[in-house]
């Protein structure tokens, strides 16, 4: 039987600011951020395009279904359209329509920025001060990515604030600082989770403990503090930002977003989840999006401390299975796991491999193959092919080339990269700012255009495709000086003759 729901009060409805219908909607201004280079190329008739509404596309699995895509680099790569400078964080882009949407952590303030996705100008602002020093000395800067749907951009910062903003006037229409309601600890890296929205209502893996954790604590009593359960995921109204309901759970907040799914014909929420814990605990929930119940609690987690579940789960359509995967160098389980729902909602272990062990980047599932960066580290990473029936590994390899910098040659790889399913090939953007095309499938991978975009360390936000154009996030200073930025390329392929 399915656990019930726990009864969660709501400590703190938050207050609501209604947006006034029939205002004035702002026109995108240009800024001092703003470096524009040209116009892109005119969309293909022929072309299919999609918006980019969340962390990992429309389908919440890396995948875009738009065409018509310039399939061959140029030598000095896809023309810039512009770039904006950004602060601090790990984040991609959002896209709705004539909208895009940034977060980032400027001057000590966590920015919501709306852009022309064209042009790079900027229709509205909106910020809040944050404290927050990363305790193992990354970004200072938020780690979730924006989320647009019905109208709304959601935001869940580094230290745990939730807003909920109006898209087209950039008015905040809610906010909640979860970390103080339901005692969120900072986590390793910070509030981390992609929030999800659905029919006006939006999921949330808060993370919460039963007690709350200043800081002052020695190992031992915050270890004790850690196992005490508090709100482990959350649906709140998306208009009112009030809790509609909570699953109390000792499992924490991961950096995994949530995702909707179909298993036997119910609908299902699917949360990875696992913060800091001493020992590490954590796994996968599968949840009643309605009423919260909890199906089935599925434990997947290095037993080590500092391990996180960073990798979205991916569903694999028509099977009731899904796959998850987590990478740390010691204890168990590490790697990946493929699992099988049955019609009372258990999950039961297909398979499992320690040779497919992702640290945060998604698997791809392309006709019945998963591929995706086997390894923890920059060392370790290689590309690998499995097959997802039954886990046996087809090939692994490394994508590598020499090139120049500064004056001598080096040999460079794809490292801990990304991978996104687009025009019918897989469009790879490497650790440290490389950009390939390549033709994955069972029998090996062939790399069929090349270009460095910039060379530079922690490129590690899955870029995003809309329109014929691609987003990519720099997080760190260019080897040539480049700063910290977004920049958007012309990705279009040449419109055919009439």
């Amino acid at each position: 039987m399915a656990q019930a729901p726990a009864a969660f009060p709501d400590p703190a409805p938050p207050e609501v600011h209604p947006v006034a219908s029939g205002g004035v909607v702002p026109e995108p201004q240009a800024f001092d951020r703003l470096t524009f280079h040209a116009a892109p190329k005119p969309l293909s008739p022929r072309a299919v395009t999609s918006d980019w509404p969340r962390l990992l596309g429309p389908a919440d699995n890396a995948t875009s279904p738009e065409t018509s895509l310039l399939k061959t680099f140029p030598p000095d790569g896809p023309a810039k359209v512009w770039e904006v400078s950004k602060g601090e964080g790990y984040t991609s882009p959002a896209i709705a329509g004539d909208r895009l949407v940034i977060f980032h952590a400027l001057d000590g303030r966590e920015t919501l920025e709306c852009l022309h996705p064209e042009t790079g100008r900027r229709y509205w602002s909106q910020s809040y001060p944050i404290s927050y020093e990363d305790r193992l000395g990354y970004a200072n800067g938020p780690r979730g990515g924006p989320v647009v749907a019905e109208n709304r951009v959601v935001t869940l910062g580094v230290t745990s604030v939730l807003s909920c903003t109006d898209l087209v006037s950039g008015q905040v229409v809610w906010r909640r600082d979860l970390a103080a309601e339901f005692q969120v600890p900072q986590e390793f890296f910070g509030h981390g989770s992609t929030p999800l929205i659905h029919d006006g209502r939006l999921y949330v893996n808060v993370g919460g403990k039963g007690e709350k954790i200043d800081g002052t604590e020695d190992r031992r009593e915050r270890a004790r503090k850690l196992a005490t359960p508090g709100l482990c995921v959350g649906a709140f109204d998306l208009g009112t930002g009030k809790l509609i309901w909570g699953v109390k759970d000792e499992w924490g907040s991961s950096y995994a977003a949530p995702i909707l799914t179909t298993l036997h014909g119910q609908q299902r929420l699917l949360v990875f989840a696992g913060g800091e814990s001493d020992p590490a605990t954590g796994g996968l929930l599968c949840l009643d999006p309605i009423d919260g119940r909890v199906v089935d609690r599925f434990p997947w987690r290095a037993d080590m401390y500092t391990s996180v579940n960073a990798s979205t789960p991916l569903v694999v359509p028509g099977k009731n299975r899904v796959f998850v995967t987590t990478a740390y160098p010691k204890g168990a389980p590490i790697g990946g796991i493929m699992l099988e729902y049955d019609a009372a909602g258990k999950a039961h272990e297909v398979w499992q491999s320690n040779r497919l062990a992702c640290h945060w980047m998604n698997p791809l599932l392309i006709e019945g193959h998963l591929y995706a960066i086997d390894g923890e580290t920059e060392a370790a990473a290689q590309l690998v092919c499995v097959n997802a029936e039954n886990g046996k590994e087809m090939w692994r390899t490394e994508i590598t080339w020499e090139a120049p910098v500064g004056g001598r040659n080096y040999r460079l790889s794809i490292l801990r990269a990304s991978l996104l399913q687009v025009d019918g090939a897989v469009l790879c953007l490497g650790e440290t700012g490389s950009l390939h095309w390549l033709d994955l499938t069972p029998a090996g991978a062939k790399e069929t255009s090349r270009a460095q975009l910039w060379l530079a360390p922690h490129t590690w936000s899955t870029p995003a495709v809309s329109r014929g154009l691609l987003f990519v996030a720099q997080h760190e200073q260019g080897q040539d000086g480049s700063p910290q930025r977004y920049v958007c390329y012309d990705l279009r392929a040449a419109s055919p003759a009439p």
